[in-house]
């Protein structure tokens, strides 16, 4: 773990496709927790004018581009998700730069934690890629229920759904850089009641990590 003495306490909060990590995020926040959400920075930093996406023009084209020359986000995600090699090339484009300014975010968080809500957690490195978080929170659902929420969510046959989650880690992989597993098959009663017992944790353990000595 990649945090000094007096860093704010970070959770990363992951979860796959269409697993219910957005309705998470809305509780913490009404718990008072500063939450940096990875796909609103992705989105910022795909803006006209962003080197990102200039850079993600130049690979792929400007057929990704809408009439007013923002990103066509269905035309792209068509692109990628049908070739492997080109989802590595829009990763390597974006990933970097998504790791850097959720750092910033999360450093200048004044909550009693924050938490850094990064989708593709497993995918872009895990605790390698993000050596500073203290805990990893896996917001988890059985894959028929994945699959019956992204068709719903997104209006998208069984088949797309199907190459969508296919192509994100495996839900064995996610668990296992998991330190808490939050089960979202039930009300959102039950998720909100969850999430206020991991709050209270969180709270407590970023407490006692101001007052414990890391090795530099």
């Amino acid at each position: 773990m990649d945090m000094q003495a007096g860093s704010v306490f970070a959770i990363g909060l992951t979860g796959g496709i269409a697993s219910g990590k957005s309705a998470a995020e809305a509780v913490f926040v009404r718990l008072g927790i500063t939450v940096v959400d990875a796909d609103r920075v992705a989105r910022e930093l795909v803006e006209p004018g962003q080197p990102a996406l200039a850079e993600i023009v130049q690979h792929f084209g400007t057929g990704i581009l809408d009439a007013d020359g923002r990103l066509d986000r269905p035309a792209l995600r068509q692109r990628v998700f049908a070739d492997s090699a080109q989802r590595s090339a829009l990763e390597a484009i974006l990933h970097p730069r998504i790791r850097t300014e959720i750092r910033q975010r999360c450093m200048a968080a004044t909550s009693a934690y924050v938490i850094a809500a990064i989708p593709l957690l497993a995918e872009g490195g895990g605790r390698d890629a993000y050596p500073w978080l203290a805990r990893i929170l896996l917001v988890d659902v059985a894959p028929q229920t994945q699959l019956q929420r992204l068709m719903s969510r997104d209006g998208i046959d069984a088949k797309l759904a199907e190459r969508m989650i296919a192509a994100q880690a495996s839900r064995a992989t996610r668990l296992a850089i998991a330190d808490d597993v939050l089960r979202n098959e039930d009300s959102l009663e039950a998720l909100q009641q969850h999430i206020a017992r991991l709050d209270a944790l969180y709270r407590r353990l970023a407490v006692v990590s101001q007052y414990t000595v890391r090795p530099r």
